[in-house]
């Protein structure tokens, strides 16, 4: 039996007149001990599915279990035992960190010592500030304090959505340091991520954008399915050569990334025919390599297929 499985959730909202469909017929399953990303920009419809699946949202149509708990039917189940960590920071910011600890600790009907165990590589880190207020910490404390919060009654299934958004690159290398140990202790994870270099940290991801997922997979399988040759390109104008390069009937897709542009050739290019073309529209300068594919390459080739 899976940790989650979820056939086609769908979930809609109303603005005005207009109806939006935040998740349209979404389907994935999760396996026991699986730390699960699913990647997509704001607005994919990450949060609602996350919403769904801890009971603070019920579905418009289709079904999910957690745990082999029905989201709907056994809603007071799932929240015994599933962990949720929104992605605003959601603690009590005039109780102290011990004080936060020991509440949601009380609300579980279990002790900071019981599970102390599980979040002890996690608490040493922030148990210097125990006596000073959430709201007073730093983000990354922030992060950590949400976390301990969110594992103390031992959930089976733990719930992560984007939780490093807005913390510094350090803090987010410890963070997924901390989620690849909580994994060894055998709890499923299911992670929200608008990062896509934090796909390759995942067991398996799913790639959603406007309330649809576009696919699922290992980081390597889905970058393996990526069927074209990627060049990166780059010259003193970078806004003009962008533009001639979308113009070019050779290319599929351009688009930038990084200090570069990538573009992802129809067929198979030839460096000298593409020097030539851009020598003619005044970029001979241009620097052109070959490139490996990252997940966000594909994300951006699902994207293009979708819109033709």
């Amino acid at each position: 039996m899976s940790a989650v499985a979820v056939h086609n959730l769908v979930k809609q909202y109303k603005s005005g007149k207009a109806i939006i469909e935040a998740v349209q017929g979404v389907s994935f399953d999760v396996a026991r001990g699986e730390l699960f990303g699913i990647i997509g920009p704001d607005g994919a419809g990450k949060t609602s599915i996350f919403r769904m699946l801890t009971t603070l949202l019920l579905p418009d149509s289709g079904g999910a279990t957690v745990d082999g708990s029905d989201i709907v039917k056994d809603y007071q189940a799932i929240r015994q035992k599933v962990g949720y960590m929104p992605g605003r920071f959601s603690l009590y910011q005039d109780l102290t960190v011990e004080e936060n600890l020991h509440f949601f600790a009380t609300i579980f009907k279990t002790s900071v010592t019981e599970n102390y165990t599980l979040i002890k590589d996690i608490y040493v880190q922030i148990e210097p500030f125990k006596t000073r207020k959430a709201g007073k910490l730093s983000g990354g404390m922030k992060q950590k304090l949400a976390l301990c919060c969110a594992l103390i009654h031992k959930p089976v299934v733990l719930f992560l959505d984007e939780p490093t958004t807005g913390v510094d690159a350090v803090s987010r290398k410890e963070f997924w340091d901390m989620l690849r140990n909580l994994r060894q202790q055998g709890i499923t994870i299911l992670v929200s991520t608008p990062y896509m270099d934090e796909a390759s940290l995942c067991d398996r991801v799913a790639l959603m954008q406007k309330g649809k997922i576009m696919t699922t997979g290992t980081p390597q399988q889905i970058i393996q399915s990526f069927n074209h040759n990627i060049l990166a390109v780059k010259a003193q104008n970078m806004y003009g050569l962008l533009q001639v390069l979308k113009q070019w009937n050779a290319i599929e897709d351009a688009y930038s990334f990084g200090e570069y542009h990538h573009v992802i050739m129809k067929e198979r290019y030839d460096k000298k025919v593409m020097r030539q073309y851009l020598a003619s529209t005044g970029y001979a300068d241009a620097d052109i390599h070959a490139v490996t594919p990252t997940i966000e390459d594909c994300f951006m080739q699902l994207m293009q297929h979708k819109h033709d």
